[in-house]
């Protein structure tokens, strides 16, 4: 069966703009990288299988099933439409990842995972599933997976996720590296929240949604365009020795990334 490619993205900023009950508000663009994906595909499993009615996902994860970003969207997606077909095609087909985006990297990947999960059943079953449904039944699974069912090459995404807003701006050139440290996001946003909460205000916010890509990242260093940056670097010390000048820091790390402005030629 086809293929489907599971994009990675970057944050280009990331501000907090208030706590909503346990949650943290953002606001943020987020850009996805065309160089960089997961492949997910269906594939027929061996009726000899003792499990074979069981949910099962095929590729190298450092997590059980049951934690699996894909298995939770399975399950979303099962609860909202009661479709027999998706259970009758889950028990008939594994879900293939070939995984390239690192995990607890900031790049999104499983978030992205789950997206395309979603599309792919929608599409395969004729669910009839608007975007904006997938995208709710998404933000059940993690807060980047709106961004993700959309397909933006570019977006300001605010709220806890759910308002993802097209960003037109010229295609960028974006390479990461990613460090051998495995960060937890919820460990770094409670460092925020404890020692580095200052939201930023409406106005501010507004500012940010409207300006390019490549204006905040030639007018900001890494701290300032992350809100979480510092908190990680506190959690993660160690992350200081993989910095380097001209990078910035997606999400809530571990990955650097810098922008090539091919248009001028020079990096940025």
């Amino acid at each position: 069966m086809k293929k489907y490619k599971a994009f990675a993205k970057v944050n280009i900023f990331l501000k907090i703009t208030g706590k909503r009950d346990n949650y943290h508000e953002i606001v943020s663009r987020f850009v996805k990288l065309n160089n960089l994906y997961d492949e997910l595909e269906f594939v027929k499993k061996e009726q000899t299988d003792a499990k074979v009615n069981e949910f099962k996902i095929i590729g190298d994860f450092s997590c059980s099933t049951e934690q699996n970003t894909i298995y939770k969207a399975y399950f979303a997606l099962k609860e909202v439409t009661e479709s027999q077909k998706l259970e009758e095609l889950m028990q008939t087909y594994a879900i293939k990842v070939s995984k390239n985006i690192p995990a607890f990297a900031g790049l999104g990947g499983g978030s992205s995972d789950a997206a395309t999960f979603l599309k792919m059943c929608n599409g395969v079953l004729d669910l009839g599933l608007s975007l904006n449904e997938l995208a709710s039944i998404g933000l059940r699974v993690g807060a980047d997976v709106p961004f993700f069912i959309y397909g933006y090459e570019s977006a300001n995404v605010s709220g806890i996720g759910e308002v993802v807003e097209e960003f037109s701006e010229e295609p960028l050139e974006i390479e990461t590296y990613t460090p051998k440290v495995e960060i937890s996001t919820p460990k770094v946003y409670t460092i925020y929240r404890e020692s580095f909460y200052n939201p930023i205000d409406g106005f501010q916010v507004e500012e940010f949604k409207k300006r390019s890509s490549l204006e905040v990242l030639n007018s900001m260093s890494a701290s300032e365009a992350n809100d979480l940056f510092e908190p990680a670097l506190q959690e993660y010390p160690q992350l200081k020795h993989y910095y380097k000048q001209g990078y910035f820091f997606s999400g809530s790390g571990s990955s650097f990334f810098r922008v090539i402005d091919t248009s001028k030629k020079r990096e940025i």
